[in-house]
């Protein structure tokens, strides 16, 4: 099963998360650190993210949740059929999560990810908004820089 995931960027993530919260009917984040908030809900089935790292405010990026390799499989040739480049991460730390993943950038230039969590991680792992990341181990949104983006022609 899919789950929809929205990342949003906030200038202040303990008022962010008391609002969110209280959005969410009282349910408290499924993940809190000092700078990362996740909920993971059933009602709408959603994974949501925010997170205070230096980023813009906003919607930091958009994804679909995998529970399975083969649903990774299926998003990742959803990507190719909608002839968008793509960026594949094996085991890579990101949000306090080692997942294996793919980005991509759509036409408006939103990022989008897939993904399939694997483990919990200790630490967030090295954000693009992180001084001098690298183009593959940079997590939460790559840009268009590290992906190709290939002709429709």
């Amino acid at each position: 099963m899919k789950r929809m995931h929205i990342h949003v960027a906030v200038e202040n993530l303990t008022a962010s998360a008391r609002f969110y919260t209280a959005m969410f009917g009282g349910i408290e984040p499924t993940i809190q650190k000092s700078d990362y908030c996740k909920w993971e809900l059933s009602d709408p089935k959603v994974n949501f993210a925010i997170s205070q790292r230096g980023a813009k405010p906003g919607v930091d990026h958009l994804g679909i949740q995998v529970e399975t390799d083969e649903e990774l499989v299926e998003m990742r040739s959803r990507f190719s059929n909608a002839d968008l480049p793509a960026l594949d991460q094996a085991a890579t730390t990101c949000c306090y999560a080692q997942s294996d993943k793919s980005w991509t950038i759509d036409p408006q230039g939103v990022a989008w990810e897939t993904f399939r969590t694997l483990e919990t991680a200790p630490t967030y792992g090295q954000s693009r908004h992180d001084p001098e990341p690298t183009a593959l181990a940079a997590c939460c949104t790559p840009t268009t820089s590290t992906i190709a983006f290939r002709s429709r022609t």
